[in-house]
């Protein structure tokens, strides 16, 4: 080889290794977020084709102005009523991610416990599965461990893991914050430093006002405390919980009922929104909700659900963020159950709940696509 090609390839190979000294470092991988709202007792029915025509009415709905209610709510199209209803749900999320549980396309999403009640329900979607020993309501620390507090013992996830609900006895069924998790629930303020003058104020709301429940604020109090927390703290992983549609339906008032998963609905909206606009979660968050048990499918028994109610267990799940496929409204899928969402939520964060908690239910197929870290 001539001397001057020599030199030429020595100096090409300083440049490079020069090159490859004083290139920047690779970024770090995004850190993942997820978020489970929980919303509580909403149909499926509602969910889908919005407001139903039966129950716009005083003896089925409880409604006084029965004229006003379906000139607000009734459109002859389910299309246009659910999207009146619920339109975060229907003009981002049904574009952007993945809706489940319209059982007249053959997607059906049904809780796995046999007493279809709010605990056992709320229990099997943050613990993988359902437990027998679980059938009713009771103020009882619950004695499985769930995917949150599993996902505060990990390093990743360790001091970022919260859980805020609008019922109370959301802190017996998160274990009172075992393990390392925040837990705020029903009326209990908010006191964890850095505390913002909005928080200070939310929480002398929830001190000095009469809510129409024992024991839980309406949901706006939950909510705007729930965006206060995340604000301050970003969690990596949040289960947020509202009531207000389930409250509202045992007191057979169906417009309120409506109402309630509309603002339910806005709410949402504003986290995402939130969180979108935020550089630590934008690009980088799933947001997964669903709800805890069915109702009764007939004017007769909407206002019911539990173990001898026919529908109490159909209910159904929604999901958007960018590990989740653009896939609408899905259907004709293999039968989805609550206790699918726990492992599904882990996922969202690049983990397997599923091998750490064998009796835990596998994710739900094809909603999260990502699965390493």
């Amino acid at each position: 080889m001539p001397a001057t090609t020599r030199r030429a390839w020595i100096l090409a190979l300083v440049l490079v290794a020069t090159a490859a000294i004083t290139a920047p470092a690779a970024s770090p991988p995004a850190e993942r977020n997820v978020v489970l709202v929980l919303v509580d007792g909403l149909r499926w029915q509602e969910v889908f084709t919005g407001a139903d025509a039966a129950l716009l009415d005083k003896d089925s709905g409880g409604i006084a102005d029965a004229e006003a209610a379906r000139a607000t709510w009734w459109r002859e199209s389910p299309a246009e009523r659910r999207r009146l209803l619920l339109p975060f749900l229907w003009t981002v999320v049904a574009r952007e991610g993945q809706l489940l549980g319209n059982r007249a396309l053959g997607s059906a999403v049904d809780v796995a416990n046999a007493a279809r009640v709010s605990y056992p329900g709320y229990s099997e979607m943050i613990v993988g599965f359902a437990d027998p020993a679980i059938t009713g309501n009771a103020a009882v620390v619950n004695p499985n461990r769930s995917v949150f507090e599993w996902l505060a013992g990990l390093p990743a996830t360790r001091g970022r893991v919260a859980v805020i609900g609008a019922w109370d006895r959301v802190a017996e069924i998160a274990a009172c914050g075992r393990g390392g998790v925040f837990v705020n629930a029903g009326l209990e303020p908010i006191t964890v430093p850095p505390l913002t003058a909005e928080q200070a104020l939310l929480n002398r709301i929830k001190a000095e006002s009469f809510p129409p429940w024992p024991g839980e604020p309406v949901d706006a109090v939950t909510f705007y405390a729930a965006l206060e927390y995340v604000r301050a703290h970003m969690p990596r992983a949040l289960w947020l919980t509202f009531g207000e549609t389930d409250e509202w339906a045992h007191a057979r008032r169906y417009d309120r009922t409506l109402l309630s998963a509309q603002r339910t609905d806005a709410f949402i909206a504003a986290l995402w929104h939130e969180l979108q606009a935020t550089p630590a979660t934008r690009g980088t968050t799933t947001l997964i909700v669903a709800g805890d048990h069915g109702r009764g499918r007939t004017g007769k028994d909407w206002t019911d659900h539990g173990k001898d109610v026919p529908g109490a267990g159909e209910v159904w799940i929604a999901a958007l963020g960018p590990l989740t496929a653009a896939l609408g409204e899905r259907s004709r899928h293999e039968p989805v159950t609550l206790s699918q969402v726990a492992a599904t939520v882990a996922a969202a964060l690049g983990e397997d709940y599923a091998a750490a908690e064998p009796r835990a239910a596998p994710p739900i197929p094809g909603l999260i696509t990502y699965s390493g870290r």
